[in-house]
């Protein structure tokens, strides 16, 4: 299997209400090679998510207490005193074994991914980046239909979010976001597109 070979580290990042969490459900389920790394997050769990599956959700000190021992390879503060971050075992593991890997992060994270490369040349193989572009009425529109975010956190979100899309000439990759199936669609073909550039250089 091409998935064996030359295992693919995609990373999607765009802004809150992009759909990132959706298109990652979405390749996990349709069950052609990929798994969810799950994140970590010092963030309280919403309604409905469940530690281990979602995210891992740790105390701050659990958190400090991996920055220290070095297990991250990646981390940041998002939204005020919130830490997000990738566990190096997370990735680089199932890397290891040839296994494709699908994540969403913000673009903070996907630099601080770019800068763990320089450290681990299979992360530097496997690492394919794509970002997220919406329309800023549609990005709104979204953000309302999740329905926990009031107004003043979605006047937030969308100064972050353009904050954001400055960043996405940086991406290899872009899907300019439609409807979930254009979307998804659009993934795919990257992933194809992908496949062919790690095979040639390996």
């Amino acid at each position: 299997m091409p998935e064996q070979a030359t295992p693919l580290l995609l990373v999607i990042a765009g802004p809150a209400g992009s759909g990132k969490s959706t298109l990652c459900d979405r390749l996990v389920a349709d069950q052609i090679g990929f798994s969810r790394i799950i994140t970590t997050t010092t963030r309280e769990p919403r309604p409905g998510e469940v530690n281990g599956r979602h995210y891992h959700f740790f105390t701050s000190a659990e958190f400090d207490a991996k920055i220290a021992a070095g297990e991250f390879l990646e981390w940041a503060h998002v939204h005020g005193n919130r830490r997000y971050g990738t566990l190096a075992s997370s990735v680089l593991n199932p890397l290891s074994r040839g296994q494709s890997l699908v994540v969403n992060l913000d673009v903070q994270g996907v630099a601080s991914l770019r800068e763990a490369t320089a450290r681990y040349p299979l992360l530097k193989r496997s690492l394919a980046a794509v970002f997220i572009l919406v329309e800023h009425e549609l990005l709104v529109e979204r953000i309302r239909e999740r329905g926990h975010d009031g107004e003043e956190e979605i006047a937030r979100r969308m100064a972050t979010a353009e904050a954001e899309i400055v960043e996405a000439p940086k991406f290899r990759y872009q899907i300019n976001s439609g409807s979930r199936d254009e979307d998804y669609t659009a993934l795919l073909t990257i992933i194809e597109q992908a496949r062919r550039g790690l095979a040639a250089a390996n």
